[in-house]
C-alpha cells in the first residue's frame, strides 16, 4: 500500500451524488485532515432519484448537486467535477473511459477511490448497475488509458494532457483480504455529509443509524476492537 506520505491528491469517482458519502465519506474526512487534496467526480447528476413525479428531472439534477456540494464541505471537499451523464444508464464503454482519463489526467492522483465493478449478489442495492459500471470504466481508465500516450490521443495532442500512472485504486466495499479504515473520528461529519441528501431519503435517522451499526460492524470483522467505525476498501496496486 502507498504510504501517507506519498499521497498529495486523491480522486474520488462515483456514480451518483451521495455514493461517496455512503463508501467514503469518513476516510475523506481523515484524508483531508491530514492535507490531502480530495477532488470528487460525479458521473451522474442523479436526476432518476428523488420521490416527487411532479418536480422535473432537471430540478432534480441541479438540487443533487447542491447537496453534494454541501455534503463535500462537511467532510473537507471544496473541488467537484459533475460529468452530467444519464443517470440510470451508464456503460463501462470508450465513452466513458475518456471522460475518467481525462480527468485522471487533470487532477493527476496518486490514489482513485471508486466503486466496485463486481455484483454483491448478498447487498444487491450496492451493486445497482451505474456502479458497476463507473467502477469497471475507472479501473480501465486507471489502466490503460490515463498512462497510455496513445490511448485516446487527441488528449495528449489537442488538449495538452499528458500521460499519468496511478499507484493505487481503492474500491468501495472491499472483498477477502480487504482493508478496512478506522473512521470513528470521523463518524459524525460522515453523517451530516448524509443528511445532506435531504431529497434521497425519507427517514434520516434510519439511515444515520444503519450506517453507523454497519461501520461498527465493519470495525469489529476486521479487529480494530469495540466501539471502532470503519469503512472498507480493496486496495488494488495499479502502479
Amino acid at each position: 500500500m502507498l504510504d501517507e506520505a506519498q499521497i498529495e491528491r486523491v480522486l474520488v469517482i462515483t456514480a451518483d451524488p451521495d455514493d461517496v458519502d455512503f463508501g467514503a465519506a469518513g476516510t475523506v474526512a481523515g484524508l483531508t485532515d491530514r492535507g490531502v487534496h480530495v477532488t470528487y467526480c460525479i458521473v451522474t447528476d442523479g436526476d432518476a432519484g428523488g420521490f416527487e413525479i411532479a418536480v422535473s428531472r432537471a430540478e432534480v439534477a441541479a438540487l443533487r448537486r447542491e447537496e453534494q456540494t454541501r455534503a463535500a464541505k462537511e467532510v473537507g471537499v471544496c473541488y467537484l467535477m459533475f460529468l452530467g451523464q444519464p443517470d440510470g444508464r451508464l456503460q463501462a464503454d470508450l465513452a466513458l473511459r475518456e471522460l475518467l482519463a481525462r480527468v485522471i489526467r487533470q487532477i493527476r492522483p496518486q490514489l482513485v477511490i471508486t466503486q466496485h465493478p463486481v455484483r454483491d449478489l448478498g447487498r444487491i442495492r450496492v451493486s445497482h448497475p451505474d456502479h458497476l459500471a463507473v467502477g469497471e470504466a475507472a479501473l480501465c481508465a486507471v489502466f490503460p488509458d490515463a498512462r497510455n500516450p496513445f490511448a485516446f490521443p487527441h488528449l495528449l495532442r489537442d488538449e495538452g494532457l499528458e500521460p499519468w500512472t496511478v499507484p493505487e485504486v481503492w474500491l468501495f466495499g472491499g472483498a477477502q483480504g480487504a482493508h478496512a479504515v478506522d473512521i470513528t473520528d470521523q463518524l459524525d461529519r460522515k453523517l451530516r455529509a448524509l443528511r445532506a441528501h435531504e431529497s434521497q431519503r425519507e427517514d434520516q435517522d434510519e439511515v444515520a443509524g444503519c450506517v453507523a451499526e454497519r461501520g461498527r460492524a465493519t470495525a469489529a470483522l476486521h479487529g480494530l476492537g469495540d466501539g471502532r467505525v470503519a469503512e472498507v476498501f480493496l486496495v488494488v496496486d495499479s502502479g
